[in-house]
């Protein structure tokens, strides 16, 4: 899943404040982490999380934020320039640390992408110190994100001989079940999985369905199609009678989150 050239800018700009926000301060406020603890990132993406994470933990904590994605990591790094953090960029599966190199380990919205996710799991567990804190979260299904269903029955609708499925990925791993399991098969000694809901809020729908057209790699899927992005977003817009105008537009955003010790 490729996240380059302006696929950052739009997936920060429209899809952060509707969608990432309010769970990058919950998962910031999840973690507890002494005035020494080194805390690592992965899949940090624009580094929407990363800015709670240094802004909720202690001064003395060490954030290491990491990212596979160069234009995701370039972007977060310009964004919270100045902000006391090291940046990496490093493959979730195949982390470049030491055993027992973090008090914990935070995965926000990012297992989902992963080839090999039992292998993230256990790179996870692995560079975690003993007692340490695996927090990672991962979106429910569709049918409970109206926004995001939305957008990929439109396209699909579009294209059903070869329809683009990217959405399919971040909206398929949110199994409580799975996620306990997958974190107990790489050794965690406890598993708890939380389902939240928070309203998404924007200006109008306008903003949260560009974010998904134009900042995510559904961007790509239909430039393959040869599709016109902005006739996408009409469209969806005219399926989902919604209203364009600024005055206001909120929609449920739900996530499930692990706490794996």
């Amino acid at each position: 899943m490729s996240f380059t050239g302006s696929i950052p800018e739009f997936y920060d700009r429209y899809l952060g404040p509707f969608m990432f926000d309010a769970y990058a301060r919950d998962t910031a406020k999840r973690l507890f982490a002494s005035p020494a603890a080194v805390v690592l990132e992965t899949a940090c993406g624009t580094g929407i999380v990363t800015r709670r994470l240094r802004e909720t933990l202690p001064p003395d904590v060490r954030i290491v934020a990491t990212d596979l994605n160069q234009a995701m990591l370039d972007y977060a790094r310009g964004s919270l320039k100045g902000a006391d953090v090291h940046w990496r960029t490093a493959d979730a599966c195949e982390l470049p640390f030491k055993d027992a190199s973090f008090d914990a380990v935070v995965c926000s919205f990012g297992m989902m992408f992963l080839p090999d996710k039992a292998k993230g799991f256990a790179e996870a567990r692995r560079v975690l110190r003993p007692g340490g804190a695996f927090l990672a979260s991962s979106w429910c299904a569709l049918p409970e994100n109206p926004v995001a269903a939305a957008v990929h029955e439109t396209v699909v609708t579009l294209y059903p001989d070869n329809p683009p499925r990217f959405l399919e990925t971040p909206y398929g791993f949110g199994d409580p079940a799975l996620l306990s399991r997958l974190a107990r098969d790489a050794g965690f000694a406890s598993a708890e999985v939380e389902r939240l809901e928070f309203a998404g809020k924007a200006p109008s729908m306008r903003d949260p369905v560009t974010g998904f057209v134009k900042g995510t790699p559904l961007f790509t899927q239909l430039s393959e199609r040869g599709a016109d992005h902005d006739a996408v977003i009409a469209l969806v817009l005219e399926r989902a009678k919604a209203e364009t105008a600024s005055g206001g537009f909120t929609s449920p955003v739900a996530a499930v989150i692990l706490r794996a010790t």
